[in-house]
């Protein structure tokens, strides 16, 4: 199993955030999404402006064997996307938690972070689904 950075929250969906500190989230999938996937061919991501709610659907990563939708782990405002994975989708098998990112939010309500899952809890669901 990969390392599980200790900065993020994650969703039993295998979504990460990231908090940066202003007010922005950056999103991805976890690597253990990404592995279970397999090769990544195609990634459909929101538009800048786009208002999201969490739990929604909001993207999608495509691989050889299977799409996957990729559901926001918070509601807010997209206010950034990896435009980059439209010609290297396969940045997020080699770097999930990097270059793999998918979107920044302009969050919402802040609290809804709370809901998400820490890195250990994250973790102890992967041990769970094994």
């Amino acid at each position: 199993m990969s390392e599980i950075p200790g900065d993020l929250k994650f969703n039993k969906s295998h979504e990460w955030a990231r908090v940066e500190g202003d007010g922005k989230v950056t999103v991805g999938i976890s690597d253990h999404a990404q592995e279970l996937l397999g090769d990544l061919v195609y990634v459909e991501l929101p538009n800048v402006g786009d208002r999201i709610e969490a739990g929604n659907a909001c993207a999608v990563v495509e691989s050889v064997k299977a799409a996957s939708d990729v559901y926001a782990p918070v509601t807010g405002t997209v206010v950034e996307v990896n435009a980059a994975l439209a010609d290297k989708p396969e940045t997020i098998n080699e770097d999930a938690y990097g270059d793999g990112w998918l979107f920044v939010l302009e969050v919402e309500d802040a609290e809804q972070l709370n809901e998400m899952l820490d890195p250990d809890a994250y973790a102890e669901l992967l041990e769970e689904d094994d």
